[in-house]
């Protein structure tokens, strides 16, 4: 009898996963048809300052912050953040203004940061170093098109639009755990984004692509807001949402270069970060666990078997293998043109099991190690320092090294 039990868990999992994949397949054709109506050339191109925290060296580093200088863009400028001078980053920066002498550059100096969240310490001090009301703020380890600054503001010249993100394609640096992490962030992030898209609208922003104005940040009341957050980009999509804003997924596709190769890094990452989303979304992230469904496939299967039906163990095996498939291909493929999630969709649903495992972890415990230091995860990714009493403020002027 209790392998019945199971049995009847496991095909409900799999139902539950099934229309996830039905809805992410009308999402899908949903987000292709608007990037065709986007596609086009506005006749307003207004100044635009790009914000672009740093923090130390990484791969494709080099390309990456290049493809930023190289935008089919009149009118931009690019401000740099790091803690201090010393930051080997810079270095990079340098010789691309050597480079793109065209291009305003200048870098901003924050210090040690005062508040948890080091990002947004450092994105203040860009903010107030930024000429410009129309900004786009991006990580450093984004790779993007020539027309990335044209697609991303086009929507912002409508006052009703106050923010605007991107999906984003994985781009491995090498290795197999590599591989799989940007296997995730191709079909599992993608997935879950155009889906909540289609049901509800975007209601929060993706951290590697923000686009939004001066009014709109002033009117939440700064970026300070966020500085205690290990979510900061949820957080600013969300309160821009709430302010009364419209939130818009660009169909614009970046890409995002995975930095972590080894196991322990790979892993210690998205464990953070399934981590941080069960506590910014706390609803939403429960009810992940019915989108998987190689463990219901599993499950399912071994109760079959202990039942004495081993073909049905069979179906409901490859039935979840075909799910996690098809899942790859429309969200990898079709969304964010990943060829990858393409020719490895064979690959997806061990990424699956682990995905499962990560979500699982996210209940134990609240607390994350970060850059090093350890905090408490509180309600909407609040971070709480531990064991350390807070940093004192940063005092005096805020940096500014000018390389026009």
């Amino acid at each position: 009898m209790p392998s019945y039990v199971f049995l009847f868990v496991a095909l409900v999992g799999l139902v539950c996963s099934t229309g996830f994949v039905v809805l992410l397949a009308f999402a899908a054709v949903r987000f292709s048809a608007r990037r065709r109506q986007e596609r086009g050339q506005s006749s307003i191109l207004p100044p635009v300052t790009l914000l672009k925290p740093l923090c130390g060296m990484e791969p494709n580093l080099r390309a990456n912050l290049e493809s930023f200088f190289r935008q089919d863009y009149p009118n931009f400028e690019i401000v740099f953040g790091t803690r201090n001078a010393t930051d080997p980053a810079l270095n990079v920066v340098r010789e691309l203004q050597a480079l793109y002498p065209r291009i305003p550059v200048r870098i901003t100096f924050s210090g040690e940061p005062d508040r948890p969240n080091a990002k947004v310490c450092s994105l203040e001090k860009m903010y107030t170093a930024a000429s410009h009301d129309f900004l786009v703020i991006s990580d450093s380890d984004v790779h993007v098109r020539p027309e990335y600054i044209r697609e991303v503001v086009r929507p912002l010249l409508e006052s009703s639009i106050g923010l605007v993100t991107c999906l984003y394609e994985g781009v491995p640096t090498g290795g197999f755990w590599s591989h799989l992490e940007a296997l995730g962030m191709s079909v599992e992030m993608t997935s879950g984004v155009v889906v909540a898209d289609l049901l509800e609208g975007m209601t929060f922003a993706l951290g590697p692509t923000m686009a939004t104005r001066r009014d709109v940040v002033d009117k939440i009341g700064g970026f300070g807001i966020l500085a205690a957050y290990c979510a900061d980009d949820y957080v600013l999509g969300n309160e821009i949402y709430k302010a009364g804003y419209t939130v818009v997924l660009s169909s614009h596709i970046i890409e995002h270069v995975v930095l972590n190769r080894s196991f322990k890094s790979s892993m210690l990452h998205q464990a953070r970060w399934m981590k941080s989303s069960r506590f910014s979304r706390s609803a939403g992230h429960i009810g992940t666990v019915l989108t998987f469904a190689m463990p219901f496939g599993i499950l399912g299967a071994g109760a079959a078997l202990v039942a004495g039906l081993p073909l049905v163990a069979l179906a409901v095996f490859g039935f979840a293998l075909f799910n996690r498939l098809a899942l790859s291909i429309i969200a990898g493929w079709v969304v964010v043109r990943d060829r990858r999630a393409l020719t490895l969709c064979w690959l997806y649903p061990v990424r699956d099991l682990m995905g499962f495992g990560f979500w699982c972890a996210s209940f134990f415990g609240r607390e994350i190690v970060w850059r090093n230091e350890r905090y408490r995860l509180e309600p909407r990714g609040l971070m709480v320092r531990v064991g350390l009493p807070p940093k004192p403020a940063a005092s005096g002027p805020v940096a500014v090294d000018d390389l026009v």
